[in-house]
């Protein structure tokens, strides 16, 4: 490793006990700074990075620190965990209707935010073509954590959620690609060959990521493991495998880890609020690590002269290429002017534009130094006008949404020997099957209340029994049913009593059925 060529020598005991303590010290730190970015309302990803500077060697742990190549194979595994985390979480019945849009932004936004990017680079600021289009590409990718991160605590109409969910999902593909053919030696590729080579290498990602998502969600449902505990592993395994395999089918594995990890998290496995949490346990890490490495190999202190240029190109961006590539890309989709300026306001960078800006490095392109700061400056500048900015904007444009009825948690344990499941159903503050009675529930006939917890105490409910705030059910299922005993439970939380009337029926059925068996 050339950064720490001076430091290579055996690990030792000593040397992990002291690795050890460092690297829970700064997970401490960065644990305790969520909170401070949670209510400033800005990304965690600059408080990590300002961790990582202040470790580095113009701060006051003085660790020198400079192998790109590390950082770079650190970060696309840092990655693929964030990337897997999102899908995990990302809802098909939210996305479904934003995916022909999300798309078009993730592919035709990119190449004209690309284009106007790459000539302001090269026109305002001097940098020569391939420097320029280097930039325009490392910047166009809006970063999946970043997103994830900010607009779950943002309550944002569905449409425009899952806009902006499947695009950072989406963009990293053929973001990835174009820097690698404008950082290989050689005259840059003519325009149609990188479509055709972008084209190919998604349609690859795709297939390696659907069939590994639905053979892998097949394999879970059916197969139930000793522990519970070996389902997030299980799950965190597969979504890796669609990366590692897509990959190496030369095709696009961060577009496959993410459509593995979407129909994953939407096929009702079992323990899923267990993998869940597991998951999403693992997705800080990588962001607190990735973000922190960032930041060690950053040197401020030669940052001065590319403050300028990174400011221009990043106005540039923001308020001309961004707007500009969501309103030719969403033509075709009649989207009112007030959720496109919010989606052009939306496009937030992270740590993926600040990784790709290692490739140049790596790759020995002249001027790479320049183009890791000036997009370093950038992401860090505009993040902290774009993140904060972001309710406050989407309030002005009357497109805040008021919190509904809270979604039920519910958790699924395969009980092998009945071919039956337990469904372990909490019922939170929000939720409107509070006053209901279990009568009420209508559950499937093959489907029952057990058990109810209240207040610690748990009990065998009668068909008179009001449900509260705060119970927990255990309700056991046979396996036929089992899908629609979860799909009633959730529209009477969604609905309370009236549920069937309003169309939320759990069985398909209408408002004015009468179903012997509810």
């Amino acid at each position: 490793m050339p950064g720490l060529a001076r430091r290579e020598q055996p690990l030792t005991v000593h040397h992990l006990n002291q690795l050890l303590l460092v690297c829970s010290l700064v997970l401490l730190v960065a644990v305790a700074a969520v909170r401070i970015s949670s209510r400033s309302g800005l990304p965690s990803l600059l408080v990590y990075l300002g961790i990582g500077i202040a470790m580095g060697q113009d701060g006051v742990g003085n660790v020198h620190f400079s192998n790109a190549e590390l950082t770079q194979v650190i970060g696309y595994a840092a990655l693929v965990v964030i990337l897997a985390e999102g899908g995990l979480g990302t809802k098909w019945k939210e996305i479904k209707p934003a995916l022909p849009a999300a798309t078009s932004l993730a592919l035709v936004g990119i190449a004209v935010s690309v284009g106007v990017t790459a000539a302001a680079a090269h026109y305002l600021i001097g940098l020569e073509w391939r420097q320029a289009l280097i930039i325009g590409a490392v910047v166009s990718s809006t970063d999946a954590a970043a997103v994830f991160s900010v607009l779950r605590k943002v309550p944002l109409p569905a449409r425009v959620t899952g806009i902006l969910e499947a695009e950072s999902g989406f963009n990293d593909a053929p973001v990835v690609i174009l820097v690698v053919a404008f950082c290989t030696a050689g005259p840059v590729e003519h325009w149609y060959v990188l479509l055709g080579e972008i084209t190919l290498e998604l349609a690859i990602g795709a297939a390696v990521g659907l069939a590994v998502g639905w053979l892998g969600s097949w394999g879970l449902r059916h197969v139930a493991l000793p522990a519970s505990g070996l389902y997030p592993i299980a799950v965190m395994a597969i979504a890796v495998t669609a990366y590692a395999a897509g990959a190496l089918a030369h095709g696009s594995g961060f577009l496959a880890v993410y459509l593995a990890a979407m129909m994953l998290g939407n096929a009702k496995l079992p323990h899923w609020p267990a993998t869940r949490g597991f998951a999403e346990g693992l997705g800080w890490i990588a962001q607190i690590g990735m973000f922190v490495l960032l930041g060690l190999l950053v040197t401020p202190h030669e940052m001065g002269d590319d403050i300028m240029p990174a400011l221009v190109i990043g106005l540039v961006l923001t308020m001309v290429a961004r707007p500009l590539s969501v309103v030719v890309s969403l033509l075709p989709f009649r989207i009112p002017w007030q959720e496109q300026t919010l989606l052009s306001w939306a496009g937030l960078r992270g740590a993926v534009p600040i990784i790709l800006a290692t490739i140049p490095m790596v790759s020995g392109i002249a001027e790479s130094r320049r183009i890791f700061n000036i997009v370093f400056v950038l992401v860090v500048a505009y993040t902290l006008i774009q993140g904060p900015t972001l309710p406050w904007l989407a309030r002005k444009l009357r497109l805040g949404e008021s919190e509904g009825a809270a979604d039920l948690g519910i958790e699924s344990a395969p009980l092998e020997r009945l071919r039956g499941h337990l469904l372990s159903v909490a019922i939170p503050k929000g939720s409107r099957m509070h006053g209901v009675e279990v009568a009420e529930l209508r559950m499937p006939s093959g489907a029952a209340v057990t058990l109810v917890v209240r207040d610690g105490t748990s009990f065998v409910p009668l068909p008179t029994t009001v449900l509260r705030r705060g119970d927990e059910l255990l309700v056991v299922a046979t396996d036929p049913v089992r899908d629609a005993a979860e799909r009633r439970l959730r529209a009477v939380g969604q609905g309370g009593k009236l549920a069937g009337w309003l169309g939320l029926a759990g069985n398909g059925a209408g408002p004015h059925s009468r179903h012997s068996g509810q």
